[in-house]
């Protein structure tokens, strides 16, 4: 990889700089359109911070969150604008939420340079997760680092009406645009997931499963902070 991103990961890391010998500790957030995982990534980097300095380690790395930095730091890598990468992810390269009609093909074929840019994708999240205390919102990341040990896979999701309304109430569309949107977010989402992992995805493909239109964001990071306890992904507290 190109000093683009090791210059990244050196400053993200540059309050202990620590090099884990064993990739990660690494968690990764899938989500159905509609499913706010920014805020349950923002919330729980900032608990599993103060954690790590509580625990028997007492250590002071910083847990951090990416979502579209990865679109940056593959653009940095590939040398090419952002907007170029983002419409590999076609789910996102609409400015203007109410241009629904517009923002989508009917189908999604990847050419060479699509490609090239998806193996920069890949290679930036895996680096990533191999550096270990991030958590990864989408980006096909919990296919990526699937093989590492010290991971947690989460993914959230929603029944499809919950997540119409939630998105007509955000945006400010009619139920109809607000569906079509929904709909299309996930099938490109979908899409850009199964060509990265071969196969269609399944809820075998996930460690928890969180529906999000009845839990509260607390109550999820509250699960997620204990399960990486449990399964020794993150130090114990000198408290428990």
């Amino acid at each position: 990889m190109k000093d683009f991103l090791s210059n990244y990961l050196a400053q993200a890391g540059k309050v202990s700089g620590r090099r884990m010998q064993q990739p990660g500790p690494v968690v990764t957030i899938s989500r159905e359109c509609g499913c706010s995982a920014n805020r349950i990534a923002t919330k729980l980097s900032k608990i599993l911070t103060g954690y790590n300095y509580l625990s028997e380690t007492k250590t002071d790395v910083e847990w951090k969150w990416v979502s579209k930095e990865v679109i940056e730091l593959t653009a940095g890598e590939l040398e090419m604008h952002p907007e170029r990468v983002k419409n590999v992810f076609l789910g996102e390269v609409k400015k203007n939420i109410h241009d629904v009609s517009s923002a989508f093909s009917t189908s999604k074929v990847y050419d060479a340079d699509d490609q090239q840019v998806i193996d920069t994708v890949k290679a930036v999240i895996r680096s990533i997760a191999e550096e270990g205390h991030y958590i990864i919102v989408g980006r096909a990341a919990s296919v990526i680092a699937h093989d590492i040990p010290k991971r947690l896979s989460v993914k959230l999701q929603a029944p499809l009406d919950w997540r119409i309304n939630r998105i007509m109430q955000i945006s400010n569309l009619s139920w109809a645009d607000a569906q079509e949107y929904v709909l299309e977010v996930d099938r490109q989402r979908n899409l850009f997931v199964e060509h990265v992992a071969g196969r269609e995805l399944d809820n075998n493909d996930f460690d928890l499963i969180f529906n999000y239109s009845t839990m509260l964001d607390d109550h999820i990071v509250d699960v997620i902070v204990n399960v990486l306890k449990n399964k020794k992904i993150i130090a114990t507290s000198d408290e428990d």
